[in-house]
C-alpha cells in the first residue's frame, strides 16, 4: 500500500482526535498552480502581514502579501492590502493600480482626496507622492508595474 501525503494526515488526524478530540480540518490552499503556468488564487482566504518597512503607524494598521512571486510573475506584481483607521505618506517608483474589495481608499495629493469605495478602480502613475488613508477600515487589490515594487 502506497503511503500518500492525504493517508498519512488522514492517520494522523484520526490518532490525535482518538486521543485528543476533534481536531478541525487544515485549511485549503488559496494557491492553485497548473502546469502551464497558469495560477487561481482564492483571495478571500489569503491572510496579510505586517507592512514589511517601517511606517509611523499603529502596529498592524497596515499589512499586506504580495499573491505571486517574482519567479511567476517577473514583469508584474499583485497583491492584498489592509490599512485599519490610519495613513502614511509614500511615494510610488511604479505605476499602480487599486480595487477597493471593502471599504474607503483614500489618496491625498497636495492637499487634494481622491477617495474610492467598494467595487472602484485608482490609477497611480509612477513617482507620485501621496498619502495612502482610510477612514475606517480598507481591503484592496492591488497590480504593480514593474514587479519588484518592494526593491524600488
Amino acid at each position: 500500500m502506497e503511503l500518500t501525503e492525504d493517508a498519512l494526515a488522514r492517520i494522523i488526524r484520526d490518532v490525535i482526535e482518538e486521543h485528543v478530540g476533534q481536531v478541525a480540518a487544515p485549511a485549503a490552499d488559496p494557491w492553485k498552480r497548473d502546469p502551464s503556468g497558469v495560477i487561481g488564487i482564492d483571495a478571500p482566504k489569503v491572510a496579510t502581514q505586517p507592512f514589511p518597512f517601517p511606517l509611523d503607524v499603529p502596529a498592524n494598521s497596515v499589512r499586506l502579501i504580495d499573491l505571486l512571486t517574482l519567479d511567476e510573475s517577473p514583469r508584474v506584481g499583485c497583491g492584498l492590502m489592509e490599512m485599519d483607521a490610519t495613513s502614511f505618506d509614500w511615494t510610488l517608483k511604479y505605476d499602480e493600480v487599486d480595487y477597493v474589495i471593502e471599504g474607503t481608499l483614500e489618496l491625498i495629493l497636495d492637499g487634494r482626496t481622491m477617495r474610492a469605495t467598494a467595487g472602484q478602480v485608482l490609477y497611480i502613475p509612477k513617482n507620485t507622492p501621496l498619502r495612502f488613508s482610510t477612514p475606517d477600515k480598507v481591503r484592496f487589490f492591488y497590480v504593480v508595474y514593474p514587479a519588484n515594487w518592494s526593491q524600488q
